[in-house]
């Protein structure tokens, strides 16, 4: 029987629907630093920030499994409960090197999950590479599995089976840096964030609301300051309670993390509310 770890960190108030975002690495090549070790460091160092969170409107699922048959047994025992909560997850496998980053998408590649690591990928990084989902042969397969179907993607740095040194002696400490697995952390982290804020926004007001009496318009001109007020327009015009937050960034071409800075504002003034 394999016993797989299993981390829940659970929301600090009730959660939307008892909805769960998952994440899935490894225990079961210890000698492999990029293949094996930087998975689990990432998914700890995740748990733990998560830990930390003031609020958070859903709870966190980390499982730690040897990889094919750990995933098998526990989706043996869980694909049900798996399948009614987890609206998104995570494969994470060598994400500690530092020369590229890689998405492998859902069986469909028409989840949250994919939209999410596109849009985060593209303004982050937006040179990385994406592997079709029949070169697969990580655990993100058994999650997509017929009869299983979960919204599980794989992220990596540079894809397994893709670099010279995977699955020899030189896949060692000095393969993995710092700076790799800190990128890693940055994209998980900016994906969590997104998500955590990933409703469907709508104006309070018809048409455009008077941005200058509630603070939102400067009155002293310099150089830059209208891309802030732009960036709060083009927020507006698509705030229609149709589009989430991934849909807005994609389509005015700015990054969820900018604009959330700009929709607390909206929302302190008044402005934004959570459609139906």
């Amino acid at each position: 029987m394999v016993h797989p770890w299993i981390v829940c960190v659970g929301g600090g108030y009730k959660c939307i629907d008892n909805s769960e975002i998952l994440f899935s690495t490894y225990i079961c090549h210890p000698s492999l630093a990029n293949n094996e070790l930087s998975g689990p460091c990432l998914a700890t160092v995740l748990a733990k920030w998560i830990k930390e969170f003031p609020k958070r409107k859903y709870s966190y699922r980390f499982v730690f499994i040897p990889e094919t048959i750990g995933s098998i047994t526990y989706l043996s025992i869980n694909y049900k409960e798996l399948q009614k909560n987890v609206i998104a997850g995570f494969n994470l496998t060598c994400v500690g090197d530092d020369r590229t980053y890689s998405y492998m998408p859902t069986a469909y590649g028409n989840t949250l999950a994919d939209t999410v690591l596109k849009n985060v990928l593209s303004f982050h990084y937006p040179e990385y590479k994406t592997y079709p989902f029949l070169r697969s042969g990580s655990d993100e397969r058994r999650y997509n599995a017929p009869g299983i179907d979960l919204p599980i993607v794989c992220f990596c740095r540079s894809l397994y089976g893709e670099y010279p040194e995977y699955h020899t002696s030189a896949d060692n400490l000095s393969l993995i840096s710092p700076a790799g697995l800190q990128g890693s952390f940055d994209v998980m982290r900016k994906c969590i964030t997104a998500l955590e804020y990933n409703n469907k926004y709508k104006m309070t007001c018809l048409c455009e609301p008077q941005l200058g009496n509630r603070g939102l318009y400067p009155t002293v001109s310099r150089k830059g300051q209208y891309d802030e007020v732009l960036k709060l327009v083009n927020m507006i015009a698509y705030f229609n309670g149709k589009n989430d937050l991934i849909d807005v960034s994609n389509v005015i071409h700015v990054p969820v993390d900018e604009m959330i800075v700009s929709l607390k504002k909206l929302q302190d003034a008044g402005l934004v509310t959570v459609g139906e």
